[in-house]
């Protein structure tokens, strides 16, 4: 009998191939032509469109300059509820949802927090359609005696408001707060070891999960990161064990950990998966999205500025100008309240790995752009909005984290960025924070920073401090601030890149002195960066910008360098 890291790997080296549409996935349709993304500007190409946090700008790039743009977007599916109602009676390597279900049974659905997607969905959102369903079905068959927990670990609390936005009011009027509740990792008797994995690590649960007869988990893939062995194993865990993989050796020793088969973070997750699936009946239910994360209307935000007409030269102006004039919290207002188009792609049901696998072939196919080799020099825009900052600031640490962890991570095989290369980012960087929702980065940030840099020296001398401090697990658990570990998380999830990168520059810092303390140099212009850059890596760079948002990853391939 197979190991559960052999039957994992097993269904890894399955080769996927995209079938005919059908009511749960679009298939072949997911297979939409990379050609014209790579574009390489000569010297009269126009200025390319960069995020500037809450703004956007347009800069003049050097001749030779490689853009990477997204792909087309993936049609999406035409009926949601159909898909999902397909999906759970014809599951991958389970029975039907219907045949699991029996009358005085306890059942726990798992649902995403506010994380996920990035901007919310428009109404109504999947979780919802999928929470409609599912609740009729445990009707159906006589099960009373079910809780819907969103899965938050160290995440802040999510507000009511933010719930009824994602499952409805119905949903909402009916079991908030006794049966629809914020899950608590830190509440006494709250969590239950359930055992170990072959290395040690430990599995840990939210109590209703783990003794629950039949969990369910209702998933967003936006990035390939998410779902599959992270959705219980790291979702629904505490302290002890997110200390399994949100480590510093973890996240720096992964290459991209949005490549699945090259991350150890992925690994634990799945070595933990293996406890949880030998212990209880998990019941996955995956979705994809495309990358319509705007309005069709508002195309010139990923169009090839070579290409904008008329019609897209004046929407940009009048959104550049419509952002310049807002004081800078009203324009969060106003960018958090306009929900995204992402339309579902796929969906699959049924057992962890053989679902995840599926949903994972949707999204590369909608992320990933071939690229030949790497750069000098990264370029990016840094927007407004990233996991952990929905309806609040990207403060500096944020800033650390969506670029040297996430957008540097958006590749697969090697960095776009040659080792000890250097990335250069458009972002105002403010020193503000929000001390509702992130109260523990405000001492991380000015008393920790100013100390040591070092992600292990950090880890060692004062992440117990900082889990432990009873202020910050009281806002945590009775406020909707972030656990008070949580920036050393965000700290150590740059890890990899910090550790790659021999430069990192920002075009636009208000404050340098946020720059420096988080090690970074400060430039007032793009060509001030560039000219910095040049000192590092020569006079003669090679550039590539990569086009973000939306999500997209470069397929980099070819021999890893080294400046």
């Amino acid at each position: 009998m197979a190991t559960p890291v052999e039957r994992v790997n097993e269904i890894r080296s399955r080769r996927f191939e995209f079938p005919a549409p059908g009511p749960n996935a679009v298939g072949r349709l997911a297979e939409v032509s990379p050609e014209g993304c790579v574009v390489h500007l000569e010297r009269d190409s126009a200025p390319r469109l960069l995020w500037y946090g809450e703004d956007i700008l347009r800069f003049k790039l050097p001749a030779g300059t490689r853009v990477i743009y997204p792909k087309p977007t993936i049609p999406g599916l035409k009926d949601r509820k159909a898909g999902i109602r397909y999906a759970i009676a014809h599951p991958e390597e389970m029975e039907p949802l219907e045949a699991l279900l029996k009358p005085g049974m306890r059942v726990t659905i798992c649902i995403d927090d506010i994380s996920l997607p990035l901007p919310k969905f428009r109404r109504p959102d999947i979780r919802q359609e999928m929470l409609e369903i599912l609740l009729e079905l445990l009707a159906a068959h006589g099960v009373e005696d079910f809780h819907i927990v969103i899965v938050t670990t160290y995440h802040r609390r999510m507000e009511p408001h933010e719930i009824i936005w994602q499952v409805g009011r119905r949903i909402f009027d009916a079991y908030y707060p006794h049966q629809l509740y914020n899950m608590d990792a830190d509440g006494p008797g709250n969590m239950v070891e359930i055992g170990t994995t072959e290395l040690g690590e430990k599995v840990r649960l939210f109590r209703r999960i783990a003794e629950s007869d039949l969990v369910i988990y209702c998933n967003v893939n936006l990035v390939p990161m998410d779902g599959g062995s992270k959705s219980l194993g790291v979702g629904a865990a505490d302290y002890a064990g997110l200390k399994a993989n949100h480590t510093p050796a973890t996240i720096q020793a992964c290459n991209s950990y949005f490549d699945h088969r090259q991350s150890p973070l992925t690994a634990s997750a799945d070595r933990i998966n293996a406890v949880i699936d030998r212990t209880l009946k998990v019941f996955h239910i995956e979705s994809a999205v495309n990358n319509a994360m705007f309005d069709p209307r508002l195309a010139f935000f990923i169009k090839n500025e070579d290409r904008w007409n008329a019609y897209d030269r004046a929407c940009y102006e009048t959104v550049r100008a419509a952002l310049a004039r807002l004081p800078r919290p009203l324009k969060r207002k106003v960018l958090f309240s306009i929900p995204s188009c992402y339309e579902t792609t796929a969906i699959y049901a049924g057992e962890t790995h053989a679902v995840h696998e599926k949903i994972l072939a949707y999204c590369y196919a909608q992320y990933c752009v071939p690229v030949e080799g790497q750069s000098d020099v990264m370029l990016v825009g840094v927007p407004f909005i990233m996991p952990y900052n929905v309806n609040s600031i990207l403060n500096p640490i944020l800033v650390h984290c969506l670029v040297l962890g996430y957008i540097f991570n958006m590749y697969r095989y090697m960095p776009l960025v040659k080792r000890n290369g250097v990335l250069i980012m458009t972002h105002p960087l403010y020193a503000d924070f929000d001390p509702r929702h992130h109260p523990s980065y405000i001492e991380f940030f000015y008393r920790l920073l100013a100390e040591t840099k070092d992600p292990y020296e950090l880890e060692r001398e004062y992440e117990a401090e900082f889990a432990d401090d009873p202020d910050y697990r009281r806002i945590f658990r009775f406020g909707h601030g972030y656990h008070g570990v949580h920036p050393f998380f965000m700290w150590y999830w740059g890890q990899n890149g910090r550790h790659h990168l021999g430069k990192v520059i920002v075009v636009g810092a208000e404050d340098p002195r946020a720059a420096e303390r988080l090690g970074w140099e400060a430039a007032a212009t793009l060509e001030e960066a560039l000219e910095m850059a040049k000192s590092h890596v020569g006079r003669t760079p090679t550039i590539s910008h990569l086009k973000v948002p939306p999500i997209q990853m470069a397929d980099v391939l070819g021999e890893p360098e080294s400046v």
